[in-house]
């Protein structure tokens, strides 16, 4: 049995706010990655390495917070993080503050594997994925016209990036990217990337980096990927409460997923939603914003792909 679940971001806009064209082409986006990491999946390898491609191919499409569509902090540059980890042994590697990363994603993997620590961030991340071969790309590369319009238009509100302001601003949305898989194995495994916030400050460091808050695998629980208000997932370590309500009162992931989003976020404020995928195959992708970007697919290939409720 194998199942990937992905999400593009629950920084949805308004149905009237997103165009026929932005929907159709997110659609296709979210479909492709779903095949790329399904393929690993089929093919007998990992679930790390399933989060790892099916992230990475959200990355590359400029039509998600993260990689090449990343946001601009308020001094006119990206500021990237990435995690991923892994379900059996419970490693984890994350990267942060990236200006020139391709694939943040794929950095946190090095990171986890071929490193003594389980994160790394600016310069010195730069440098080790380069010493790992991983691409490194000039600033043009992550540029896109909306993503910096968005930057200048908040920028000049002034005061700290609101994620309400940033749903209104945009006919796209601003999100994280994610996965969590089961492969044959039985193993499980979870990615998180993100450009960030519009025009917030620069270092600021949201929760895609951070173990149990916006990220986590057990195989004796659940694999989680989150995505919303960076600061309202770390307060609450979201990621780590579903897994924690599973293990400790022995809920069903469903109901696990939805009380921590609730109790440990969106009663505090926040907006969000997240992903979560446990050993037997059972997903929950609960949100409380206008939608999320998601889709799932399994053992029968059918790829399914949703926006709104």
């Amino acid at each position: 049995m194998h199942k990937l679940v992905i999400h593009g971001g629950a920084g949805v806009p308004d149905r009237g706010a997103m165009t026929t064209e932005r929907e159709a082409l997110t659609r296709v986006a979210l479909a492709a990655a779903l095949a790329a990491g399904d393929a690993v999946l089929r093919g007998g390898g990992s679930s790390l390495d399933a989060v790892e491609t099916a992230v990475a191919a959200l990355e590359d499409c400029p039509l998600f917070n993260a990689g090449r569509g990343s946001a601009f902090t308020d001094e006119g540059f990206v500021e990237m993080e990435a995690s991923i980890m892994d379900g059996r042994s419970r490693r984890s590697g994350a990267a942060s503050l990236l200006h020139r990363v391709r694939n943040p994603v794929r950095l946190a993997r090095r990171v986890m594997d071929c490193s003594p620590h389980a994160m790394l961030a600016g310069e010195a991340a730069e440098r080790f994925a380069e010493g790992q071969k991983l691409p490194l790309e000039r600033p043009d590369y992550f540029h896109t016209a909306e993503r910096w319009d968005a930057m200048v238009r908040l920028r000049e509100r002034g005061g700290a990036p609101r994620f309400e302001d940033q749903l209104a601003d945009s006919g796209r949305g601003m999100g994280t990217v994610g996965a969590v898989a089961l492969d044959r194995h039985g193993d499980l495994a979870a990615a998180t990337s993100t450009g960030g916030l519009a025009a917030k400050w620069a270092g600021r460091v949201g929760d895609t980096p951070v173990v149990g808050a916006g990220v986590y695998a057990d195989n004796e629980t659940c694999a989680v990927s989150c995505t919303g208000q960076g600061e309202y997932f770390l307060r609450g370590t979201v990621a780590y409460d579903v897994a924690a309500r599973m293990a400790y009162l022995d809920l069903a992931i469903e109901v696990a997923a939805a009380a921590a989003l609730q109790e440990r976020m969106a009663d505090a404020g926040g907006l969000g939603g997240l992903i979560a995928l446990d050993r037997r195959g059972n997903c929950a992708l609960p949100f409380n914003t206008p939608g999320m970007y998601r889709g799932w697919v399994g053992e029968d290939g059918e790829r399914r792909v949703f926006i709104y409720e």
